[in-house]
């Protein structure tokens, strides 16, 4: 009998040796560690608590132990200090409780789950009748929990870098930049989804592809190249030097995008390069940016030359001494001053308008508007200006009253009719109205020559302005920008009407609103 309980043991023993060397999933493990503890030492029960620098003492799994006594030894765990020395000191405190409830009648032995000398958990084994453990159970279950000890630890480690894994997958997911992972050779491990769609291509398309096959530019890129940085070993350079900027080509045939590209080399500790991590950032709004603030000082420097020029220099002539001027020369000189003033002052109040509508502080003044009224006075404004042009207006009798903020919507009256005398030489301008459901469409026509279809996705953009126009009239860009910013303030919506086809129409929406 005792012979093939011993064989028993041992054969628990080689299967312990060969199962836990297999099994990395750490729940999985401890339910086999204390299944196979409890056959080899003929128990009934038993529990593992494992121990963690956070999260302390805590019961990991148990077997034939009653919920009530769980509850119970949870608290006991809690209460266990951080090392616990190896001679197991407190199994029979353990005992010593479960004798107290079972009379004597369970009695059980312990011991710790060392690695390196430190204890990472507890194995707990109990019989449900009176005995004690032989020296033979302790060497037993002292061999198996030295092999036990290591399989937690593997799977702990598993289960960290795993986790470690996931969460690096998620980021790598979750970043707006595109990522590239190389390897020394510097092909592609991994790519993440931003880049794939960057690039255009499916992520399992890239996995595999050398770097330089993938990676390719439209024009010779500005900085310092990979294979420069690989001949150099990567030596010489700090982090902030390793980027490059240029135009990459993308899969199927779509318009290059504007990159910039930073590369992070990653060493192990004896020096050799494991992996390349390349960081490729779409810089699009960037270079528009840089464009619009590059456009905006040249618009605002002739702008502001061309009327300071004037004012100069018919206050500079009026201020000769050595002349007498007429008193229609004196008059005609000070109109043009004011005029240039007046220009001045209606550009000064357009960038600070289109200042305030990008920080989201143009405040509306709602009250009941009589919008063909409005457009009436408009008319009447426009009139000395209006020269070879007939402005008329065609609204219904009963056109609704609106809510709306009247000063704006006056602003956005001028600027168009404006720019309907100013892109037009003679011929009609309409300004049509009409009832919609809940809302109200007004559009505004001439016979000029119109936009060209390459404009019109940025004609109400900040700034924007085509290059003809730039170079035959004056402006700054900011009229229609202002325009769509007042419409879309009010709930509505302005277009240009690519049917039109005698000029230029542009049309836009505003809802009738409630007053309050």
């Amino acid at each position: 009998m005792l012979p093939d309980y011993r064989v028993r043991q041992r054969e628990y023993l080689l299967e312990i040796s060969r199962s836990l060397t297999e099994e990395l999933d750490l729940n999985t493990l401890l339910g086999r560690i204390l299944q196979i503890s409890i056959e080899m030492l003929t128990g009934h029960a038993g529990f593992i608590a494992l121990n963690e620098e956070i999260r302390g003492w805590y019961l990991a799994v148990s077997k034939g132990i009653p919920p009530a006594l769980s509850e119970y030894l949870e608290n006991w765990l809690r209460s266990l200090p951080e090392n616990v020395p190896e001679d197991s000191q407190y199994v029979p405190e353990v005992n010593k409780m479960l004798s107290d409830i079972s009379m004597g009648m369970i009695t059980g032995v312990g011991l710790p789950l060392l690695v390196q000398r430190k204890p990472i958990g507890q194995i707990f084994v109990f019989r449900n009748y009176r005995g004690v453990f032989t020296a033979n159970d302790h060497s037993i279950l002292n061999n198996f929990a030295n092999q036990a000890a290591i399989a937690v630890r593997n799977a702990r480690l598993y289960n960290q870098v795993r986790d470690q894994n996931l969460r690096i997958t998620a980021l790598l997911a979750s970043v707006a930049d595109g990522i590239l992972i190389l390897s020394p050779d510097l092909t592609i491990l991994s790519a993440n989804k931003a880049f794939a769609r960057l690039i255009n291509s499916p992520t399992f398309g890239l996995v595999g592809e050398k770097y330089e096959d993938v990676v390719q530019w439209k024009s010779s890129p500005v900085g310092l190249k990979l294979k420069e940085l690989t001949e150099a070993e990567w030596h010489g350079y700090e982090p902030g030097e390793m980027f490059l900027e240029g135009d990459l080509i993308r899969k199927d045939g779509l318009d290059p995008v504007p990159v910039a590209i930073t590369y992070a080399p990653l060493f192990s500790s004896e020096g050799q390069l494991l992996n390349v991590i390349a960081s490729v950032r779409d810089i699009t709004r960037y270079r528009e940016a840089e464009e619009m603030k590059t456009g905006f000082i040249s618009v605002i420097s002739h702008e502001l030359r061309t009327p300071l020029t004037l004012i100069k220099g018919y206050a500079s002539t009026l201020r000769r001494g050595d002349v007498t001027w007429e008193p229609e020369m004196v008059q005609e000189s000070l109109k043009v001053i004011e005029e240039e003033a007046d220009h001045l002052s209606a550009m000064v109040d357009d960038l600070l308008d289109a200042t305030r509508l990008q920080s989201g502080n143009m405040l509306m003044k709602n009250s009941r508007v009589d919008l063909p009224a409005l457009v009436q006075e408009q008319i009447h404004r426009f009139k000395p200006e209006a020269a070879g042009h007939t402005i008329r207006a065609e609204f219904a009798s009963d056109f609704p009253v609106i809510i709306a903020d009247e000063s704006r919507i006056k602003q956005l009256l001028t600027n168009l009719i404006a720019n309907a005398l100013k892109y037009s030489h003679g011929g009609q301008i309409v300004i049509q109205g009409q009832e919609l459901i809940n809302e109200i469409q007004v559009c505004i026509s001439d016979q000029g020559k119109g936009f060209d279809p390459k404009d019109i996705p940025f004609v109400f953009d900040r700034f924007y302005r085509s290059d003809t126009d730039a170079r035959s009239t004056k402006g700054t860009g900011l009229g229609l920008y202002l325009c769509k910013a007042i419409v879309i303030a009010h709930g509505g919506r302005i277009w240009v009407d690519e049917d039109y086809t005698a000029g230029a129409r542009i049309c836009f929406t505003l809802p009738m609103g409630l007053e309050e």
